[in-house]
């Protein structure tokens, strides 16, 4: 991950993470609320060890430019 990507705080970068874990889950259309519990579990735990939330950036998983804007001009 680039430092120049950090500028949002990786509590957005924990949940967006979270979400994006929680919201691919094949379980999620049969069980919602563990999909929600799954979330908030997800988000505490990259919030409390922001080294393994840093190691997920610019993977699969979430793209470094997440956060950017896009621009339709």
């Amino acid at each position: 991950m680039k430092k120049g990507n950090m500028k949002n705080s990786l509590n957005q970068w924990a949940e967006s993470i979270a979400s994006r874990i929680s919201d691919e889950w094949s379980g999620k259309s049969s069980f919602p609320e563990d999909s929600e519990l799954m979330k908030d579990v997800l988000t505490k735990a990259l919030s409390a060890v922001p080294s393994e939330c840093k190691k997920l950036i610019g993977t699969g998983i979430i793209e470094e430019t997440y956060f950017e804007t896009l621009d339709f001009k």
